[in-house]
């Protein structure tokens, strides 16, 4: 039987009517009507096909970004160095990564919309990913759109195998819905899917890191609240008051109410008890210090940090201020941009490249990359970066004495693509044989010796 998708899918080569497109969006928004959600987190429509769901608690985790401050600094400062660079197009000579250079193409990326930079897009893109684990954008025009995360879903077609049988899923396109708005449908090219993580029960859609630290930022919460707490009951370990058997209920009520007047809160911390005949007070429970408060909410912040991919020195958590040094800082913060950074700009590029075309090099392919030449986080101590120099000069100077061509060696140095080089036909003395003169083609013969005279 023809499923219900299939009834609305174009043929190949066929136009996209939009008339089409609403009629299928709106088919499948009847369908999620009654379907049924699994525990891989795929919505079965009809026989075939399948969706698989936004997940449902990126408005929780926008909360804990806005009132946790270890995942806030966590995020910003994942975002403060991934949305430094600019994007550029990259030539591959042979499948090598050559030099890279900038096109008119690329002004969607530059300008996303009226008054957006590069940095503003990618911003927004991590925070999504952080967030929803997924990032979601389409060009209308020359400008990008944002789709927030939880309210798009994978539309998903099973794929048969040729012998029969089913093949897992294949990716038909996006859902888009609003609350209150009529559904868009969009195809898998018009659609820039970034989900760096990817969920281990769903086949394409991404997972936040903030999922497996849930409880990390639970406890957190309940460190802060109990310091809190410890310091509204006056900022003294807990007090057991033992009044004589002799002592009215009355009595007693007066006497609490009267002793948390004059002793509860910060503001009556630290005062002196006065305790009448009859009554004993024992100190309860420990103080921070017998706690090891910062101990442990220390463990919990490191380990809130690990899943971000952030180095405790880098955010200034501390445990990794507590072992911070100028050097170990440095091993940190390389670990920072290879180990988390750099992957997170490839995928970000491979995302967003089928939506700006890339410009048609005669034998060469092109692909979308990133520059991170001037990124500040990136840059190495004034005495590296010279002695860097350096070596590229001493180098360029070798292979100009070569013969080569001064451009083509320049080039080459900087895409580190010694492809790009160009020789001039030209060779240094040493290279020649006695007696040949400049541009002959073979060696001139041998003087005659004495015997041979």
């Amino acid at each position: 039987m023809t499923s219900l998708w299939q009834s609305r899918r174009t043929r190949a080569g066929e136009d996209r009517s939009l008339a089409t497109v609403e009629d299928y969006a709106a088919a499948l928004q009847e369908s999620l009507g009654y379907s049924g959600f699994s525990a891989l987190g795929i919505t079965q429509t009809q026989p075939g096909q399948a969706a698989e769901r936004a997940p449902g608690d990126f408005v929780g985790y926008a909360q804990m970004f806005a009132t946790n401050p270890v995942v806030w600094a966590c995020m910003v400062a994942r975002m403060a160095v991934f949305s430094a660079p600019r994007f550029q197009w990259q030539r591959l000579n042979n499948g090598q990564p050559s030099e890279t250079f900038g096109t008119a193409d690329l002004a969607p990326l530059e300008r996303p919309w009226l008054g957006g930079t590069t940095q503003d897009l990618l911003a927004r893109q991590i925070q999504d990913a952080d967030l929803a684990g997924n990032s979601y954008w389409t060009l209308q025009g020359s400008e990008m759109v944002r789709l927030r995360p939880d309210w798009v879903q994978i539309v998903l077609e099973r794929r048969t195998h040729p012998d029969g049988g089913d093949l897992g899923w294949k990716r038909y396109g996006y859902l888009y819905q609003e609350p209150g708005c009529d559904p868009v449908f969009l195809w898998p090219d018009e659609v820039s899917h970034f989900a760096p993580t990817p969920d281990p029960l769903a086949t394409f859609r991404g997972m936040s890191w903030l999922t497996p630290v849930i409880r990390e930022t639970q406890n957190d919460g309940l460190m802060a609240r109990h310091k809190q707490k410890f310091l509204e009951n006056a900022a003294t370990p807990n007090l057991v008051v033992r009044m004589s058997r002799e002592v009215s209920p009355d009595a007693f009520a007066k006497f609490k109410a009267k002793m948390d007047s004059g002793h509860r809160g910060v503001e009556n911390a630290y005062k002196t008890l006065y305790l009448g005949g009859g009554a004993d007070v024992t100190v309860a429970g420990s103080d921070f210090k017998q706690l090891d408060f910062a101990k442990v909410q220390g463990a919990g912040e490191t380990r809130i940090a690990a899943a971000a991919g952030v180095p405790s020195i880098i955010v200034g958590l501390s445990e990794g201020l507590q072992a911070a040094t100028y050097s170990n800082y440095g091993q940190a913060r390389r670990r920072f941009a290879d180990g988390t950074i750099h992957p997170l700009w490839q995928n970000s590029a491979g995302s967003f490249e089928h939506l700006v075309a890339p410009p048609k090099v005669l034998g060469q392919a092109v692909r979308l990359w990133y520059d991170a030449n001037d990124v500040p986080f990136l840059r190495e101590d004034r005495k590296d970066a010279a002695e860097i120099q350096g070596i590229q000069s001493r180098t360029i100077r070798a292979l100009v004495d070569a013969g080569y061509t001064p451009e083509s060696v320049q080039r080459a140095v900087q895409a580190e693509d010694w492809a790009l080089l160009v020789h001039t036909g030209l060779f240094s003395v040493q290279l020649q044989r006695p007696g040949q003169r400049t541009g002959d083609t073979a060696p001139a013969d041998d003087p005659p010796t004495e015997e041979g005279a």
